[in-house]
């Protein structure tokens, strides 16, 4: 779905005409393990179905550049064997496919810089590209003089649909508005993680707890769809 000119929402992604840059945030590689560390039996397959996802998304609008908007491990004080092994496949996957990477950091990401620093790579804490400023979303930023768009992470949006008795949730981007900015924030890229929703939890960001004017776009099987204002 086409938000604008430069901005157009694909699965659980956001592509950017500018430099051709796809956005994706909150992968959060070893959660599975963290779950099994704690007695609950999940099969190991994140991996598996981050990289199904993310070469969906690639062979559609085949990137120049990827970035990561934060959260791209687990752990906060420590590295499990799987984020190792995970994070390092994914960032090998990436490169052979001659596409830039760009990690921001993000509040799960204090212990990842002795993975980065194997593939020699830094995280940064923002990125702009051109009206378009991208960061992590836990805190609020200083924004550049000139930007229109914010892009953001961290709250992890769903909605939770409900017909009769039934009830699923989705992911879902939003879009509104903070101090005069477009704010756009992303979904969890993590295929374990349901999100929060947006309709009965509060706002973790301190950005979205600010937003105005929300627009819900639901992630469905097959498309992205608008569900309106809430």
């Amino acid at each position: 779905m086409r938000l604008s000119q430069e901005i157009e929402l694909v699965g659980k992604g956001l592509f950017l005409n500018v430099e051709k840059t796809l956005v994706i945030g909150d992968l959060h590689l070893g959660y599975e393990e963290m779950l099994i560390n704690k007695g609950v039996l999940v099969p190991k397959a994140q991996l598996k179905e981050t990289l199904r996802d993310l070469e969906e998304l690639v062979k559609k609008v085949k990137p120049l550049q990827i970035v990561i908007n934060g959260d791209l491990k687990h752990e906060f004080g420590r590295v499990l064997g799987q984020e190792w092994k995970d994070t390092l496949t994914l960032i090998d996957w990436i490169v052979k496919k001659g596409i830039k990477l760009i990690v921001i950091k993000g509040t799960h990401d204090p212990t990842l810089k002795p993975i980065l620093s194997k593939r020699f790579l830094k995280t940064v804490d923002s990125l702009q590209l051109g009206k378009i400023f991208i960061f992590h979303g836990d805190k609020e930023m200083k924004i550049p003089s000139g930007v229109e768009t914010l892009i953001i992470g961290h709250e992890h949006p769903a909605i939770t649909l409900r017909e009769g008795r039934k009830t699923e949730k989705f992911k879902c981007f939003l879009r509104g508005r903070w101090k005069g900015k477009e704010l756009i924030v992303l979904p969890a890229f993590n295929p374990l993680m349901e999100g929060t929703d947006i309709l009965t939890e509060p706002a973790i960001s301190p950005l979205v707890k600010q937003m105005k004017r929300r627009e819900v776009f639901v992630i469905g099987a097959k498309e992205v769809l608008n569900f309106g204002k809430i």
